[in-house]
């Protein structure tokens, strides 16, 4: 398969997901936003990632690129290619898709626990997900579920933590793919959003233990490989 990551910072790349593709032979593309790298033909690739970002979907007059990656977005869904958004690409896909896209009334940054929803069994993504997991957070806005999507899950700050439309498009709220190098960017580059709220962490809970992070990158691994079995 072909992959193409949109990247709005230099700092948040596709982190676990890298050595997943690599061993498969799946090749991967980059547009970097920021660097107002032109977006594909869409004929050149069969997924689309987005990542994440410290930006929000309504900041395109500090942004104006995301008028453009929107659109893309809204044709790479009509085109029915497999789409997976992290974070800020799942708000950017609510939002494509119409849902509305604010601030939630925490910033949810750091180890949080996700409860799986009953609906998920009904998706591409069943049995992916365990029922309780310890994901990784750090957003401060939130989105509505697009008009005919499941939900995957919640946390206690946060009642959307994702949703699949399709069986290919699936936009997640939290991070799987984050990696201890990528959650030390994050740190490094965000460290004014460590306002010390209920449900944001010190850095050094985020990094105490490393296995957290291997956890979370095999069921990302098991998601990669559910949707690679259904659009090969």
């Amino acid at each position: 398969m072909r992959v193409h990551a949109l990247y709005h910072v230099p700092f948040e790349d596709i982190g676990s997901m890298a050595p997943y593709f690599q061993r498969g032979g799946h090749g991967v593309t980059v547009t970097r936003l920021w660097q107002a790298e032109p977006l594909p033909d869409m004929a050149n690739f069969d997924m689309l990632i987005v990542m994440g970002g410290p930006m929000g979907v309504h900041d395109e007059a500090r942004h104006p690129w995301l008028a453009d990656e929107k659109r893309f977005i809204e044709a790479a869904m009509n085109h029915d290619k497999t789409v997976l958004g992290i974070c800020l690409g799942a708000q950017l896909i609510a939002h494509t898709a119409g849902a509305p896209v604010r601030p939630n009334g925490h910033r949810e940054i750091g180890w949080f626990p996700v409860i799986r929803a009953d609906q998920s069994q009904t998706t591409v993504l069943r049995d992916v997900l365990p029922p309780v997991f310890d994901a990784f957070h750090w957003h401060g806005d939130t989105f509505d579920l697009p008009t005919g999507a499941v939900p995957l899950g919640s946390s206690q700050s946060c009642v959307n933590q994702g949703f699949v439309m399709a069986d290919r498009v699936v936009g997640l709220q939290f991070h799987l793919e984050t990696t201890p190098r990528s959650a030390q960017a994050l740190i490094d580059h965000c460290a004014e959003e460590l306002d010390g709220s209920t449900y944001v962490q010190e850095p050094a809970a985020m990094l105490a233990d490393p296995q957290r992070f291997q956890q979370i990158n095999a069921i990302m691994e098991k998601l990669l490989d559910a949707l690679f079995t259904l659009h090969p």
